[in-house]
């Protein structure tokens, strides 16, 4: 076989060579061990929390070494290509904090090394496929869809492996005439890798997460081309991570069974292999069991739902970091309020198995993270995503901003923070009370009689004075307990409850659900301040009439 000629034959308008290619996207100009990664993900609209665990990954690796992060879409399937997911996908990374170098952006290409969409890419990977052609590495086959489902069906009948190799490759040495017969007959063609693999051989690889793997070679003769031109993502990805120069591939390790022929083909090609980082996947716990996180069962898979919840972005990035290195947390212990750029990331420390999401401990680290804001970044925060998800309680945040902050600096600041909200979504129901258009109906504990109830808050109306400090408001609502009957003694009411209808707690309580229309609220003394006296006395009032 002239495959010379084969080549000329497949690719007759393909006049650059790979030595061109390699002039115009030349070695980076970086530091030694400067790591050079990416985010390539598939624009099918769904961006999920496995792409920022990869992304947060491929970040800190490349900007704590110096190096550069891009994006490349993989577009190669325009079958699960969504109308407007390369914008969803651009806009979600972007409002986690995944900030590239180079790249897609939604105004085209930005860096020296693009097109940087894959399907823009077709005559890059033409040469390369041309060049493979011409050394004898790969091949076009003229199989239909029949023939090659026939084929399926009869290496399962036989119980053997299936796929495209030894006695199945009948268009692999095949005669020039044949080929040169389908081609003037206008039948559709793919091009194949001609693979040198044996499955009985097998080899050492050093996974970077994963370590020292036993790998099986690759003995399928791999599709390189399909009919349209458009390559597969194993020889497209090839090309591009070499001509984009590429020294690190963070991805799932769903992908390891496509490591032999990843590895086979980066040697055809005479490229460098870049290190692999496969990521264990995301798993939740089902019943006592474990399973990996599901796009159709788990909501939470999805980035999307983080937003609509209200975490705030720092939030789920410090909770992504305690899932990639086991030291992060008593790093971040050890550094309360440095960056989390400051930690030295290791993807040697990421689990090989995989990790638990915990969406408790999300909880947790999202209380920490606000507790540690100032009222005006609270504020903000949540203004901007109200403005998304909850216009009227947007509008009621920004028609007097001064109000609103006052109520979210309640127990803000000091040493021991309060820490209410774990969401923005939260924020509603923890202080919408505030505006009377959002306050419940109170409903007081029925152990207790609606006259008890009606007279604490008539004794309270009695005294109450706005003026006072809260020693002095807290000595009136003291006092309201003990003309009841009530006691001020917690310790005398554990040893004998019978003694006492109630305590001061109880009075307490009846107070709040009056004026808030809950039994859980930030400190009364302060939010009767916020409220002013006219709010709180009609509150009251209200209260009263209802138990009437």
């Amino acid at each position: 076989m002239d495959y010379q000629a084969l080549a000329e034959l497949l690719f007759p308008n393909v006049t650059q060579t790979a030595e061109d290619l390699e002039k115009r996207f030349p070695p980076r100009n970086l530091p030694e061990g400067a790591v050079i990664t990416r985010m390539a993900p598939s624009p099918t609209g769904f961006v999920h929390l496995g792409n920022l665990v990869q992304g947060l990954t491929s970040e800190r690796m490349a900007h704590q070494s110096g190096g550069i992060l891009f994006l490349r879409v993989e577009d190669t399937d325009a079958k699960r290509e969504v109308p407007g997911a390369v914008e969803v996908l651009i806009n979600t990374l972007k409002h986690y904090g995944i900030h590239f170098d180079e790249g897609a952006t939604m105004d085209g290409d930005n860096g020296a090394y693009g097109p940087y969409r894959q399907r823009q890419r077709a005559d890059i990977y033409h040469v390369y496929a041309k060049k493979l052609v011409a050394e004898g590495k790969a091949y076009p086959c003229f199989c239909t869809e029949e023939e090659l489902s026939a084929m399926r069906e009869q290496q399962e009948k036989d119980k053997e492996t299936t796929g495209y190799y030894g006695k199945y490759a009948i268009w692999r040495d095949r005669p020039m005439e044949d080929i040169q017969a389908q081609i003037d007959a206008g039948k559709p063609w793919v091009l194949r890798f001609r693979s040198t693999g044996d499955i009985s051989h097998q080899f050492k690889y050093n996974d970077l997460v994963k370590g020292e793997l036993t790998v099986t070679e690759n003995n399928v003769d791999q599709v390189l081309l399909k009919s349209d031109g458009i390559p597969t993502y194993h020889f497209a990805h090839a090309v591009d991570d070499h001509l984009m120069r590429t020294t690190h591939v963070v991805r799932g390790d769903e992908w390891l069974p496509s490591l032999p022929f990843h590895i086979q083909l980066f040697g055809a090609l005479g490229f460098k292999l870049p290190k692999y980082v496969h990521i264990g996947p995301l798993m939740k716990m089902d019943g006592t069991s474990k399973r990996k996180l599901s796009k159709r069962k788990d909501p939470e898979l999805a980035l999307t739902y983080y937003k609509a919840e209200g975490f705030p972005v720092q939030a789920v990035y410090e909770y992504i970091m305690t899932l990639l290195n086991s030291n992060y947390e008593d790093w971040r212990r050890a550094n309360p309020t440095a960056p989390a750029s400051a930690f030295k990331f290791s993807p040697k420390k990421l689990n090989p198995a995989g990790n638990l999401f915990d969406y408790a401990k999300l909880s947790d680290v999202s209380k920490n993270e606000i507790a540690k804001m100032d009222a005006q970044t609270v504020y903000s925060l949540l203004v901007e995503w109200a403005e998304e998800f909850d216009p009227d309680f947007a509008d009621k945040l920004k028609a007097d901003p001064a109000y609103a902050k006052s109520i979210l600096a309640i127990g803000r600041g000091g040493k021991k923070p309060r820490k209410d909200l774990a969401t923005w979504k939260e924020a509603k129901p923890y202080m919408g009370f505030f505006y009377d258009d959002y306050l419940e109906t109170p409903v007081f504990d029925p152990k207790f009689d609606k006259e008890t109830v009606k007279a604490t808050l008539a004794k309270f109306l009695e005294c109450y004075d706005p003026d006072e400090d809260s020693t002095a408001w807290f000595d009136k609502v003291k006092a309201v307990t003990v003309d009841l009957g009530f006691t001020t003694d917690m310790k005398a009411y554990k040893a004998n409850p019978d003694a006492f209808p109630g305590t001061v707690a109880d009075i307490s309580t009846f107070l709040r659900v009056a004026v808030t229309g809950k039994t859980a609220s930030p400190d009364l003394y302060t939010v009767m301040k916020l409220l002013g006296k006219d709010r709180t006395i009609g509150r009251i009032r209200s209260a009263i009439a209802s138990l009437n």
